[in-house]
């Protein structure tokens, strides 16, 4: 089964967030099949803390894939804010 869920990835106390499709078994930072955006909790300035490819979320959606409680959360407020805009 194929879940799009977070991997975690930067440093210690800088955390930084892919938002992956991966198969169900592998570990959480492991082995993915595709990278369908990120997220950076500290990001400041003008970086951009959030980045979802909705497409793709769709596609994976469509074939079976489930969300993540925390990946659903942040694909809810994505889009809203892209409505918004």
């Amino acid at each position: 089964m194929v879940v799009i869920r977070l991997s975690r990835g930067g440093a210690k106390k800088r955390p930084f967030y892919n938002i992956v499709a991966a198969n169900k078994q592998d570990r959480r930072d492991g082995r993915f099949i595709e990278r369908v955006g990120y997220y950076n909790p500290v990001a400041s300035g003008n970086d951009k803390g959030l980045n979802i490819a909705l497409d793709r979320i769709a596609f994976w959606k469509q074939n079976g894939a489930m969300l993540s409680p925390t990946v659903e959360r942040l694909v809810r407020d994505f889009s809203k804010a892209q409505a918004a805009a």
